[in-house]
Order: structure tokens, then C-alpha cells, then sequence
């Protein structure tokens, strides 16, 4: 069997020492996924944002904060695991200066200056030895099929997960799931759980050597 990293839920970027950025992942799906893998006999680490969702038990869980602790933590412990599932929906942009101190209000319109985060998938996705494999997820709104084929090449997946916004802090999902190549393998849909259980069996068939 194979042990298997999932990242899952947000991330939190600081403006000051009180407000940040984030978004509102829920960490279902992570947790869906992680049972569905250690239903499946599988090992398997969760490397979570702060979420309130509670993982299986048999799952080893490494709580972070901001999209960078994400990527650090999920590529050191990736070094040990056969492949990742990237469920999490990291913060894509923090500000450029985190205030020291709280921002207070002046009446006047308050201008913020974003820079990107580090992409944890992308990264795994890059680093991944020839025996290892990566998953990713993409949620989007628009050109759904299209953006999830850039995403899955960009990002060196082996599969790639399409959902939308609907999916967010949702007990449902209703997924597509694409190879390497860009065709569309299966749809699934029904609670998390369900999905998650498609996904892995999928997964299973296809990647775990």
C-alpha cells in the first residue's frame, strides 16, 4: 500500500497583527479523502490550514498557518510519501509589508499591495521523483475543462480534480477528473465522501504502483 500526503483546507496571509486573507475552505474534502485512502489500506499524512472539520483518527495531521508554512511542511514530508493529493485551497496572494502593528481607520480608502504566494502543488508537482505521483485540484469559475487542463500541465499533475465554488464549505461535491493527457476519465458527484471514494479508486488503479 501506499502512503499518501493531502493538503487540505486554507491558508491565512497577515495584513497586521490581527487581519488577514484567506478564504473559506472547509477541509471536507481533505478529510473525505484521507478516509477514503485509509479505507483503502493507506498511510497517510494531512498537512491542514485552520479548519474546525475533524480528520480521521489514523491519520497523522500537521496543522499550518500560512500558504509558505504549507509548502514547507508538505514538500519535506512529501521526501517519504509515494504521492499527494492537493485538496487544500491555499491563499494565493499576501500583501507585500505586514504591518507590526494594527491598522487603524482613517477615514480615507486603504490601499493594499499583493504579491503571489509559493504554489505548493506546483512545487511537489516539480520536485516529484519518477516514482512519485501528484493530484491536484482546480476550482474555478469559468472555462472550467480548459483552465483545469492549463492547471494540470503547469503544475506537473498526474490527474487533475475540476470543481467549482459550489464546492466550498459544502457537504457535496460534483467533480471531474482528468488524466495527464487532458481527457476526462469520470465524472462523480454526491457527498465528499462518495467523491473522495471515486477519486481514490481511480487513483488507485492508475498511480499506485
Amino acid at each position: 500500500m501506499a502512503k499518501i500526503l493531502i493538503t487540505s483546507g486554507p491558508t491565512r496571509q497577515y495584513l497586521d497583527p490581527v487581519r488577514y486573507l484567506t478564504n473559506a475552505s472547509s477541509g471536507r474534502m481533505g478529510a473525505a479523502l484521507a478516509q477514503a485512502a485509509l479505507d483503502l489500506g493507506h498511510q497517510v499524512v494531512v498537512v491542514s490550514g485552520p479548519v474546525s472539520v475533524t480528520y480521521p483518527a489514523a491519520a497523522e495531521v500537521i496543522d499550518v498557518l500560512t500558504t509558505q508554512e504549507m509548502l514547507e511542511v508538505a514538500h519535506g514530508e512529501f521526501q517519504q510519501c509515494d504521492g499527494a493529493i492537493g485538496a487544500a485551497a491555499p491563499c494565493d496572494y499576501q500583501p507585500q509589508q505586514v504591518e507590526t502593528e494594527k491598522i487603524s481607520k482613517t477615514g480615507k480608502p486603504l490601499q493594499l499591495n499583493l504579491v503571489e504566494t509559493p504554489d505548493v502543488v506546483a512545487t511537489l508537482g516539480e520536485r516529484k521523483r519518477s516514482d512519485q505521483w501528484v493530484v491536484g485540484f482546480a476550482l474555478e469559475t469559468q472555462d472550467r475543462h480548459f483552465r483545469a487542463i492549463v492547471k494540470l500541465e503547469k503544475k506537473h499533475c498526474d490527474l487533475m480534480v475540476s470543481n467549482g465554488p459550489e464546492a466550498i464549505d459544502s457537504a457535496e461535491n460534483q467533480v471531474d477528473l482528468i488524466d495527464a493527457e487532458g481527457q476526462l476519465l469520470e465524472q462523480i458527484s454526491g457527498s465528499k465522501l462518495d467523491v473522495a471514494r471515486g477519486i481514490l479508486k481511480v487513483i488507485d488503479a492508475r498511480l499506485i504502483r
